[in-house]
C-alpha cells in the first residue's frame, strides 16, 4: 500500500519555522516527509534537514520524496524522545528548528493491517508506531486488568463509560481471546447505552484512541521529550508542534509556558529569588487552527493546533 499522508497546516508550520537558508532543521515525525520537503527546499548549502520515525513504511517513503535533495538529508529510525542521543550520534548538538507533527498519518489509519482503524470490521488490534516493539493492542485488551483498562479509557479516552466499557470487555475475554477491530467494536457497543450510540459518533472512536495512546505512550514521550528540545534550539531558533488531542495540546501549552517563564517564586515576592532564567517566548499565544478551505479539502484536520516557541 502506497504511503499517503496530507500535511496538516503545512504552510502555517513553515512559516513558523521562519526557516534559516543554511540552518540545521529536525522533523521528529517525519511521515511521508510532506513538512519535510518544504523545509528542504528553503535551504542552501551548508543546510541540513534531518527527519526523525519509528516507522520503516514512512521512513521508505520519505526517503524516496526527498531523494532529490541528496546529502542534505539525513533519515534515521528512531523515536523522537530519543533525539538528543540521534543528533549527537551523526555530530549535531545545536539546531535551528523543530518539528512536530503528532498526528497518526493518513496511511496508517488507512491500512487496515496497522490496527488502528475501527472502521475494518477483520483489522488485526495492532496499532504499533514502531512494528520492532513487541506489545500490541490485542495484548493489552487481552491481559491487563479492569481496573488498567479503565484508567487508559478514561485518561485518555475521555470516556464517560469508560468503567463499563472496561467491564465489558474483561468479561468477553473470559469466553475468547479479542483478536480484531470487529469484536472490539461489538464489545464497546454493548457497554454504551443506545441513546448514546444514536447521537455520539462511533461508539468505538475514544477507546481506540485510548488504547493507541496508551500503547506508544505517546503523552508521556511528548512530556518527557519538550524540554530537551527546547535545549536543543539555537538562540532564535523555533520548535512547532502540531497536535490533534487535547491531552496533548494541553501538555505543550503548559510546558512552553513554563519554559517562557519558569520562576516558581510567590506571586507576593518583590523579586525573584529562585533564579530560574526564561529559556524563549511563546510565539502562539493561541493555537494556529486550519482555515476553511484546508478543512473542506481534509476534514482530519479539524481537531489540528499549531503552537510555537523560540529560545533566547
Amino acid at each position: 500500500m502506497e504511503f499517503r499522508h496530507t500535511s496538516v497546516l503545512l504552510q502555517e508550520t513553515i512559516t513558523y519555522l521562519n526557516i534559516r537558508p543554511k540552518g540545521v532543521y529536525v522533523d521528529g515525525t517525519l511521515g511521508g516527509g510532506g513538512h519535510a520537503f518544504e523545509v528542504c527546499r528553503r535551504l542552501e548549502e551548508p543546510g541540513r534537514f534531518i527527519g526523525i520515525d519509528q516507522d520503516a513504511d514512512a521512513i521508505a517513503a520519505a526517503g524516496e520524496r526527498l531523494r532529490s535533495f541528496g546529502e542534505k538529508v539525513t533519515i534515521l529510525r528512531s523515536n523522537y524522545e530519543q533525539m538528543r542521543e540521534a543528533l549527537a550520534g551523526i555530530g549535531i548538538y545545536k539546531v535551528d528548528g523543530i518539528l512536530l507533527d503528532l498526528g497518526v498519518s493518513s496511511f496508517q489509519l488507512d491500512d487496515p493491517e496497522r490496527g488502528f482503524t475501527y472502521r475494518e470490521a477483520d483489522a488485526p488490534l495492532d496499532m504499533r508506531m514502531d512494528r520492532r516493539q513487541s506489545l500490541t493492542a490485542r495484548d493489552m485488551v487481552n491481559a491487563y486488568s479492569e481496573t488498567e483498562l479503565y484508567h487508559i479509557i478514561r485518561d485518555y479516552g475521555e470516556d464517560r463509560f469508560a468503567r463499563n466499557i472496561a467491564k465489558h470487555i474483561v468479561r468477553a475475554r473470559q469466553e475468547k481471546p479479542i483478536e480484531t477491530a470487529g469484536e472490539l467494536n461489538e464489545i464497546i457497543r454493548a457497554a454504551i447505552p443506545a441513546k448514546v450510540r444514536a447521537t455520539g459518533g462511533h461508539p468505538s472512536k475514544r477507546t481506540f484512541q485510548a488504547l493507541r495512546i496508551a500503547l506508544n505512550r505517546e503523552l508521556e514521550v511528548l512530556k518527557d521529550s519538550l524540554d530537551d528540545m527546547i535545549d536543543l534550539l539555537q538562540p532564535g531558533g523555533r520548535i512547532c508542534i502540531i497536535t490533534f488531542h487535547s491531552l496533548e495540546d494541553r501538555i505543550v501549552k503548559e510546558l512552553f509556558k513554563k519554559n517562557e517563564n519558569p520562576c516558581t517564586c510567590p506571586r507576593d515576592f518583590p523579586v525573584c529569588v529562585c533564579g530560574a532564567v526564561s529559556k524563549g517566548k511563546v510565539v502562539t499565544r493561541k493555537p494556529v487552527l486550519p482555515g476553511a478551505e484546508e478543512l473542506e479539502e481534509n476534514p482530519r484536520s479539524k481537531s489540528a493546533k499549531l503552537r510555537v516557541f523560540e529560545r533566547a
